[in-house]
């Protein structure tokens, strides 16, 4: 459902996804704590005119995921960069993310 909500741009599906004291550690560096400011920071990404996230691979083993993804931006969605997401859930919620690109999302 995480990575639906990200294809289809619809963050509605994240909100019962997201554990109260998740944490989550974006590529930028920048640390974002708790359900409503991760899932905020997640809207605001889904929300983002002429961009897409495309998932390339995804592996869970136990209570971790790691899903590899393509990001593209531009009006026809001409630029693109790669990267990971490393993802901890503890009864059927994010707990933790973090994120790492290859490159820059410039």
């Amino acid at each position: 459902l995480f990575n639906k909500a990200f294809q289809i741009k619809d963050a509605i599906l994240l909100k019962d996804l997201i554990a109260t004291d998740c944490v989550m550690e974006g590529a930028d560096n920048l640390i974002t704590k708790g359900l409503d400011d991760c899932y905020n920071f997640w809207q605001n990404l889904i929300d983002t005119p002429n961009t897409q996230f495309e998932p390339e691979n995804i592996i869970v083993f136990e209570e971790r995921a790691l899903i590899q993804w393509k990001f593209c931006w531009g009006e026809n969605l001409e630029n693109a960069t790669r990267g990971i997401n490393l993802m901890t859930v503890s009864n059927g919620k994010i707990t933790e993310a973090i994120g790492y690109v290859k490159g820059n999302l410039s």
